[in-house]
């Protein structure tokens, strides 16, 4: 059974910072890379950003590009979504995933697994 967890979420003021993180229960979780999406209300889930199991590739869409980090730590199973200078359209339910295959990518389908989100609100 394969299971994402995030947290970390929460009320921000515009300029702020918050840290996600994504706790995984999946064997061989270096193996597999992790993105990180979000939805807002209306909107369709876009990518944010992920990173590859082994050799730390790393993809950003470019609305956070410069100011999100995403790491991972996988003797802790967990990766992590640094998000500074945090804008009012920032706000939504953030997810993170597994790509069920190799390599990293930007598009959603790909992901197979999926954590219950975590709520992300910037306030202006």
């Amino acid at each position: 059974q394969v299971q994402l967890v995030e947290s970390g979420g929460g009320l921000v003021q515009a300029g702020g910072s918050l840290r996600l993180s994504c706790a995984a229960s999946t064997r061989s979780f270096s193996s597999y890379a992790i993105g990180w999406f979000r939805q807002a209300p209306g909107e369709e889930r876009e990518f944010v950003a992920a990173i590859s199991g082994t050799y730390g590739i790393i993809y950003y869409a470019d609305s956070v590009k410069g100011r999100f980090t995403i790491s991972r730590d996988n003797a802790k199973n967990t990766v992590y979504l640094q998000m500074n200078s945090l804008k009012p359209e920032d706000t939504a339910v953030y997810y993170c995933a597994r790509r069920g295959a190799w390599g990293v990518s930007r598009t959603t389908s790909e992901y197979d697994y999926w954590g219950q989100g975590t709520q992300v609100t910037v306030s202006s």
